[in-house]
């Protein structure tokens, strides 16, 4: 068996301003703060003596690892990244940025309707626990364009749903 793998789906490089503030905080934070005292870490680790049998050192050098990795990567990102913080001319409909909230559709009990908010960001700056979902999500693709009250059926991880769009909103 080999280590080879496809290359991964290349993201959209899209990103709210807020997002592209946190990203650029953390590089600034990376490099300014974690780095630096990784690397005083690691130079009085590595002055302790034989490195082979020396935990801290290892460690300290994949922790610089690590963070030199991650560097590089928001580095590059930053670059290719394009922030989108303008109101779509037409707010009536889901586009980038979009506070939506949806009704669950295809539940068992029709007394049941399950509300949920959902706001379509950059697939730098998803986080499931605030609702925010990437744009490059299938229900995400399945709300750009559709208007309020529009019906739609999409294909989720986890199979069918049917949502009904109750409220589109922009910060």
């Amino acid at each position: 068996m080999s280590r080879w793998r496809p290359p991964a789906e290349s993201s959209t490089a899209l990103i709210t301003r807020a997002g592209h503030q946190r990203l650029k905080a953390e590089l600034d934070e990376l490099w300014r703060v974690r780095r630096p005292d990784v690397v005083r870490a690691l130079a009085a680790a590595a002055a302790e003596g034989d490195r082979s049998e020396n935990a801290e050192y290892t460690y300290r050098k994949k922790q610089l690892g690590e963070i030199d990795r991650r560097v590089r990567y928001l580095g590059k990102r930053l670059q290719q990244l394009k922030v989108v913080d303008a109101t779509p001319s037409d707010p009536g409909r889901v586009f980038f940025g979009a506070l939506v909230e949806l009704e669950r559709l295809d539940l068992d009990s029709p007394d049941t309707n399950e509300l949920v908010r959902y706001r379509i960001v950059g697939p730098d700056e998803t986080d499931a626990g605030k609702g925010w979902i990437s744009i490059d999500s299938p229900l995400a693709r399945a709300l750009l364009g559709k208007r309020l009250d529009d019906e739609f059926d999409v294909v989720l991880p986890a199979g069918p749903a049917s949502f009904a769009i109750t409220g589109i909103g922009y910060e």
